[in-house]
């Protein structure tokens, strides 16, 4: 090996150090990955550098920034942890040079292609999670000294903490406009009645899997959704939408509640093993104000009587959908909504607190609950519920009033 030319050791490292200066916060996360790995390539003198990521599974490195060699990225390119060199530099703490390289080490096509003879590698570890590796090479013999492998590995830790907040960032973005995407903007117009919904996201862990959605059924009939998707984040607000679509489309099949969620529990256990969501079903016929409701793990509504307050439905509460329990029947409760009475369908951010008990949370929304047009109800309801203590949890409401 012989040293490299150029800048000195201190200079070097000083650059590498500052590759996620300031100056870069305006730029995407590809892009800003994209300018940090051009002046990584400078700083070291190499031909190429690349960023490549673990899918969610762990099980593949994808091509995600590169530059000198962005065909990778256009290919979309995906290693095998198990190859050669992704093996060598996971199962490293340490950046790994390979000074001469064969088709066993070359870790995509673009690289042969290109001619590359000379590799470092080093793994990208933020917080203690390992997120990819850094891979940067020439199209010749480098001869990568132990100073470069070192500033490579310094570099690794900076992208490394650059795609993690990054990705976190644009996971928010994506879950938001997924999540306000897929709840209804206007609610559909029944005979009779009054609705209004709210969705107000947690400030622990950003956007979630809850929803509710309304919509009218060809026989008139109108299909009320409240639900919950354990977990937050994209992934939760990913399933939240394939939930909805799924469901939306079972119930123009059939117009039992029970027999929609057994065809959603299904779906959801088939193709969404790791998934489970409580979610809450109800058919309304405007012609005789009578409700059908099947619940899967989900918290019964709260039904307002004028003289009465408002009280818990009584329905049975059946498993959550994606749990594996033993298949007995879904069941489907009537309910009777006299005129001026309210229904109250609610997800239980609405009512856990910490250290708090959940029959407190529950006797606060009965008491909230006034016999009113639905904007008003849920305007009330939010006031009281809805504070600093609760927001660490979604919150989504949704209310059907005969009043008026």
């Amino acid at each position: 090996m012989h040293a490299s030319a150029g800048p000195s050791a201190e200079e070097r490292l000083r650059r590498i150090e500052l590759v996620t200066d300031t100056s870069l916060a305006h730029l995407d996360v590809n892009e800003l990955l994209r300018e940090i790995l051009a002046r990584v390539r400078d700083v070291l003198g190499v031909d190429m550098a690349t960023a490549m990521l673990l899918d969610p599974g762990g099980e593949e490195l994808i091509a995600t920034a590169s530059v000198g060699i962005e065909d990778e990225v256009r290919q979309g390119v995906r290693i095998p942890v198990g190859n050669d060199f992704a093996a060598a530099v996971l199962n490293s703490e340490r950046a790994v040079v390979f000074d001469r390289v064969d088709a066993d080490v070359l870790i995509s096509t673009p690289l042969q292609q290109k001619g590359v003879r000379s590799l470092v590698g080093a793994p990208m570890v933020a917080g203690g999670d390992t997120l990819g590796v850094l891979c940067v090479g020439a199209f010749g013999e480098h001869g990568f000294t132990d100073q470069d492998a070192g500033l490579v590995r310094i570099a690794a830790d900076r992208i490394a903490s650059v795609s993690k907040v990054g990705s976190s960032r644009a996971e928010r973005i994506a879950a938001t406009v997924l999540q306000h995407s897929l709840l209804p903007s206007r609610l559909p117009s029944v005979p009779g009645v009054s609705m209004d919904g709210r969705y107000i996201a947690g400030a622990d862990h950003g956007i979630g899997g809850d929803w509710y959605d309304v919509f009218e059924l060809p026989s008139g009939r109108v299909g009320i959704v409240i639900g919950d998707v354990v977990g937050h984040g994209l992934l939760a607000a990913v399933v939240m939408g394939r939930l909805r679509s799924a469901l939306r489309a079972y119930a123009l099949d059939d117009e039992d509640p029970a027999r929609v969620l057994h065809k959603l529990d299904r779906k959801v256990t088939h193709f969404e093993p790791d998934a489970m969501a409580t979610v809450s079903y109800a058919l309304y016929d405007p012609d005789t104000a009578r409700l059908e409701l099947s619940l899967a793990g989900h918290l019964p509504p709260v039904l307002a009587l004028p003289d009465d307050g408002g009280d818990l439905v009584k329905a049975p509460v059946d498993p959550p959908v994606g749990v594996e329990v033993s298949r007995r029947e879904r069941r489907t409760t009537t309910v009777e909504l006299p005129e001026h009475s309210v229904l109250c369908f609610y997800t239980d951010g609405l009512i856990e607190r910490r250290q708090q008990s959940i029959d407190v949370g529950m006797n606060s929304l009965c008491e909230a609950i006034e016999c009113a047009p639905a904007h008003e109800v849920c305007t009330t309801v939010t006031n009281r519920l809805v504070t600093a203590a609760s927001a660490g949890d979604d919150v989504t409401l949704l209310v059907l009033s005969r009043h008026g």
